[in-house]
């Protein structure tokens, strides 16, 4: 059976910043050992949660050499290459090449919304001037626009195009996508929500890129972990997941996903909450909603240790 090249999870990175432009390097060095020692399968580094849009240039290439430099080889790096100027992204995947990473993400264009013919031409255009594998990324929420499954089909003609990430919620799609495996096996079909995780991985998907794993990364690595083995040890993890997901819920604004992971990063003594303009971290009424959510986590995970070692002394 052919293998993807990219699989299990790989979580897009948050980016800790001390400043409007400067990045919290000591913060990006704990996230790093944190995220590798929880058993992390590669590291996405300026995705959605790593607010990417909304860093300078300058800081996205440092970001890059940095992650990749603290990474040292051990996983592999991924770098989102998005911008609304085609220089740009190409000029990002260049220096994501000189930087060492092993692959690149690619969305949609956004703010103008092309159609599935100036998709399809983009990308062509793109492809030839990239120098790395590409996976491509849907998420329309975000850009307005979808990588609809024929425009998929026709990109599976570009052998440095290795696979999608999706962020659309959208599971049927999703199974739609799985269905490009005909045309090429060794693409990798990757989730995006968390929440839909499992069952992602039950219609056969690749893996996740999720971003509560900047917090608790060993959680969703078992998960996968469980589903490669075949046992049912991943739903009782799917419920520590599920309970996870209120961090996402507190606040008003769409910004409340990065906001609540970057606070919760904050709260685990990983890097600051800083976030890029235009937005701000948790109010301390907020921050005490997130600090109760992953207590509670993390009350079922020790729970869950406790039981799951038990459960092991028993069997030998």
């Amino acid at each position: 059976m052919t293998q993807p090249m990219f699989s299990g999870l790989i979580p897009p990175m948050i980016t800790p910043m001390s400043s409007r432009d400067k990045l919290d390097l000591d913060g990006l060095g704990r996230l790093v050992e944190h995220l590798i020692a929880g058993g992390v399968h590669g590291l996405f580094a300026l995705g959605t949660t790593g607010e990417a849009p909304s860093l300078s240039h300058r800081l996205q290439h440092e970001v890059v050499t940095r992650t990749v430099e603290m990474a040292a080889g051990r996983v592999p790096v991924l770098v989102g290459i998005t911008d609304t100027s085609f220089v740009e992204t190409v000029r990002l995947s260049e220096h994501a090449q000189k930087a060492g990473a092993a692959g690149l993400v690619l969305s949609t264009p956004y703010y103008f919304p092309a159609g599935q013919t100036e998709l399809k031409y983009y990308v062509d255009q793109l492809m030839p001037q990239l120098p790395l594998p590409v996976m491509l990324y849907n998420i329309p929420s975000l850009t307005k626009v979808w990588f609809e499954i024929e425009t998929l089909e026709e990109l599976t003609e570009h052998s440095n195009v290795v696979g999608l990430k999706d962020s659309s919620g959208d599971l049927a799609y999703f199974e739609r996508a799985l269905g490009l495996k005909k045309l090429r096996p060794e693409w990798s079909i990757m989730i995006g929500p968390e929440a839909l995780l499992a069952k992602s991985l039950a219609l056969g998907g690749d893996g996740g890129v999720a971003g509560g794993a900047n917090l608790y990364p060993n959680l969703f690595v078992s998960l996968y972990e469980s589903f490669r083995r075949g046992d049912r040890l991943w739903e009782s993890l799917h419920s520590q997941i599920d309970g996870l997901q209120g961090i996402y819920d507190i606040g008003k604004y769409a910004s409340r996903f990065i906001k609540g992971t970057k606070c919760g990063a904050s709260l685990l003594g990983i890097c600051d909450d800083f976030m890029a303009d235009p937005f701000h971290r948790f109010r301390p009424e907020d921050r005490l909603r997130v600090k109760e959510i992953l207590c509670r986590v993390e009350a079922a995970r020790e729970g869950w240790r406790l039981g799951y070692s038990v459960g092991s002394e028993r069997k030998e």
